[in-house]
């Protein structure tokens, strides 16, 4: 039996988000750009301060991070996608001024970075991680094709 479960939860409070068109977009990716037919996620925007603790907590590293991906699979043949990625809205903000791009497709990086994770993904090694952001930035693209990423929120 399928599942397609698709959780948002928003605890900060920098950025108005729309989150119905977050669902859209999310649901477009897993099932048309990435055909995964069977998942149970979460997806939380949190602030600086929660990212903080959870990116010492679980991971051992100092300060903030803009995105931390928990993989719930039970390492079963099921093929289920299931997990919860974590993302600061506050350093998406920062990032994109950075990067000069919107803070929108930001996050919407970081959910595709995250998903990307869940499937098998790493970015620890120069190779992998130029792989990974390749992926990023295809599947961006094509959900900027389909989508006006401008209308997920606003400050």
């Amino acid at each position: 039996m399928q599942t397609r479960a698709l959780t948002f939860t928003d605890r900060q409070h920098a950025l108005v988000l729309q989150v119905r068109l977050w669902r859209r977009i999310t649901q477009t990716l897993l099932e048309e750009c990435l055909h995964e037919p069977d998942f149970d996620l979460s997806i939380c925007f949190v602030t600086t301060s929660e990212i903080t603790r959870l990116n010492e907590m679980f991971l051992q590293h100092d300060g903030p991070t803009d995105v931390i991906t928990f993989d719930y699979s039970d390492g079963s043949s099921t093929g289920q996608l299931s997990g919860e990625i974590v993302i600061c809205v506050d350093e998406a903000v920062s990032q994109a001024r950075r990067f000069r791009t919107a803070w929108q497709s930001e996050l919407v990086r970081y959910i595709i970075h995250g998903l990307l994770h869940l499937r098998g993904y790493d970015d620890r090694q120069a190779l992998a991680r130029s792989k990974m952001k390749r992926a990023e930035d295809r599947l961006l693209g094509q959900l900027a094709n389909r989508f006006n990423l401008r209308k997920l929120g606003n400050k």
